[in-house]
């Protein structure tokens, strides 16, 4: 048995790109399969064959959406009868992810509370959700640290100019002294 496994892993390997599918090397989209079709833009926890085209969708059109959209899309999942809690929470903390930096704190919270709830198929895409938004939220606390460490060398450099012209009119100051008879 391992034999034929150990024989089947090294024929994928051999066999590059042949067996990716055709839209994958071309750059195309894929069609719409009818299962994809029958799924719905609200993500929920229940339908299995859904379940990760619907967060993902989900997940785009927050991304694409604007604050309003977001907004409605919170209300609606707050809303929502019947689901759980870790459903409407993450569902929400989906949406606040593309929203304000101040909302990023609040999604990525509620992603570390909530992924373990999650389905298990589900929890790798909310793992790497919340790492890709805690890679946002260090890079705008990179660029705070270099905006204030620009905001010190600006005012740095203001107070030496300062500094260099009364330096400049004593140097005036005594080389009109000198030339005086």
């Amino acid at each position: 048995m391992s034999k034929v496994l150990v024989a089947g892993g090294v024929a994928a390997l051999l066999s590059g790109c042949e067996l990716l599918p055709e839209h994958a090397m071309l750059g195309t989209e894929p069609e719409e399969t009818p299962e994809a079709a029958e799924c719905s833009l609200q993500p929920t926890f229940a339908d299995e064959a859904c379940l990760l085209p619907n967060w993902v969708a989900f997940g785009l059109a927050s991304q694409r959406g604007d604050n309003e959209w977001r907004n409605q899309a919170v209300t609606e999942v707050e809303s929502a009868a019947g689901r759980s809690e870790a459903e409407r929470e993450l569902a929400r903390a989906v949406a606040l992810a593309w929203g304000s930096e101040r909302e990023w704190r609040e999604a990525a919270t509620i992603y570390q509370e909530y992924t373990a709830a999650a389905p298990e198929d589900l929890q790798p895409l909310l793992r790497y959700w919340r790492n890709e938004l805690e890679g946002r939220r260090s890079l705008a606390g990179h660029r705070d640290n270099a905006r204030g460490q620009l905001a010190n060398l600006q005012r740095e450099n203001a107070e030496l100019s300062e500094k260099l012209e009364a330096l400049t009119a004593i140097e005036q100051n005594m080389n009109l002294r000198q030339q005086s008879p």
